[in-house]
C-alpha cells in the first residue's frame, strides 16, 4: 500500500514496537505479561489523545494468524484518511482518491 513502517520508533516516553506516522497507526506485538496491563491502557489513552490509532495484537497471532493480522492492518490503513487527500466533500475523483 506504499506506506512506511518505522520498528521501536521513540515517542515521548514510549518506544512505539511499530508505527507508520503517516497513517498515525501504532502495532503492538504483545507477550503475556501485558495481559490486563494498566500500563498499557494508560499508554494507549496517552497515544489516542495525541491522534494515533493502537492496534494490539499478540505474539502468537503474529506468528501464527500473520494473513489475518496483516488483513487488519491493511483495513486500518484503508479506513484512515491519508493525510494527502482532500476532504470528501472536496472532491472525489479516481485522482484525488489514490493513496501512495
Amino acid at each position: 500500500m506504499g506506506r512506511k513502517f518505522r520498528r521501536q520508533h521513540p515517542y515521548g516516553d514510549f518506544i512505539l514496537d511499530i508505527v507508520c506516522l503517516e497513517a498515525i497507526l501504532v502495532i503492538e506485538v504483545d507477550g503475556g505479561q501485558h495481559n490486563e496491563s494498566r500500563k498499557d491502557e494508560v499508554r494507549d489513552q496517552t497515544l489516542m489523545e495525541a491522534g494515533f490509532r493502537v492496534i494490539r495484537f499478540w505474539n502468537n497471532q503474529v506468528l501464527n494468524e500473520l494473513d489475518a493480522v496483516l488483513e487488519v492492518i491493511k483495513v486500518a490503513l484503508e479506513t484512515r484518511p491519508h493525510p494527502n487527500l482532500p476532504p470528501e466533500e472536496e472532491g472525489t475523483t479516481e485522482e484525488n482518491n489514490d493513496v501512495k
